[in-house]
């Protein structure tokens, strides 16, 4: 199990000038500071990778943030659908050509993880040529990759309408779904199949918005029970964005999910009821061993 950041993050305070006046890296700053959080799989906290940028400008970001790093650091791509859905009928198919080059590239340079971003693919949930648009893209992007972890995620609403086989019929070892803006992307969490991983996207994002680790540890569990899959393929993270909230905000807020995330992985189940507010858990339930939810969901 693993925690990880999904979006970007607000621009680090520190990052223009130093107080002797020199410029300071905000790269060096963000990854320092998620070091220190705890998160396990790391990025730069900027905005995903435009297919514009030449693969070799991605490629050397990339080697300069992981020498930045002891965690390993992902790299976030613009998926094809989001960066070419307005490029007529073939663009995010001739994007998603592009990007190919771009993950061969990063794999060859020993990047571990690489993480498709698609914010922008809600149609593909009520139009039926979109969703062809969007599969069609993605396979050519990743059909027949080997010897690297490529992770597709999906954002900013309900996608369950466009059905399983969208996402699962495509090679993907992982995926990641927004969980609070998008709560009926669950159905899609526990259709997965059980060889591939989930990262649930189930902090709130908004400032105002529920930080208690109850609901994190209960998403893990609760995607782990699914279809066999186990802790070991489960992550935690944000729904993205955090980047229209204060500095501190957004780290807090990253500092509950790596929190949160050491719970889940705690093998007694009544030392991690332990960690947790006991009108959260139910003990019956912690007793047995058997998979954490809210204790509510038990009461009828």
């Amino acid at each position: 199990m693993f925690s990880t950041l999904l979006g970007p993050l607000p621009a680090p305070p520190g990052a223009d000038a130093t107080s002797a006046g020199d410029s300071a890296d905000p790269v060096a700053v963000v990854l320092a500071a998620l070091d220190e959080i705890g998160l396990e799989l790391v990025t730069t906290g900027a905005p995903s990778a435009s297919p514009d940028l030449a693969a070799a400008d991605i490629v050397e970001g990339w080697r300069e943030a992981a020498a930045l790093s002891a965690r390993p650091v992902k790299q976030v791509l613009m998926g094809p659908y989001t960066a070419g859905r307005d490029h007529g009928p073939s663009g995010p198919a001739a994007i998603a050509e592009s990007l190919r080059s771009t993950i061969d590239a990063l794999a060859d340079a020993g990047c571990p993880f690489i993480e498709i971003d698609e914010p922008e693919a809600l149609a593909i949930a009520v139009v039926e040529g979109e969703r062809r648009r969007f599969i069609d893209a993605h396979r050519r992007l990743v059909d027949g990759l080997s010897g690297i972890h490529v992770s597709l995620a999906v954002s900013r609403g309900n996608l369950d309408a466009a059905g399983p086989a969208t996402f699962f019929d495509l090679p993907y070892a992982s995926y990641a779904f927004d969980l609070i803006a998008g709560p009926d992307n669950w159905r899609l969490a526990v259709a997965a199949p059980g060889d591939r991983g989930i990262v649930c996207g189930a902090i709130d994002p908004r400032e105002g918005g529920d930080e208690t680790p109850e609901l994190l540890v209960w998403a893990a569990h609760y995607a782990a029970s699914s279809s066999g899959r186990s802790l070991d393929r489960v992550g935690l993270a944000n729904a993205p964005s955090l980047a229209p909230l204060p500095w501190d905000a957004a780290l807090r807020k990253l500092r509950r999910v790596a929190d949160a995330t050491r719970i889940a992985s705690i093998p007694s189940p009544h030392e991690m009821a332990s960690k947790l507010d006991p009108r959260a858990v139910s003990s019956r339930r912690a007793a047995t061993g058997a998979p954490l939810r809210p204790a509510a969901s038990e009461r009828d």
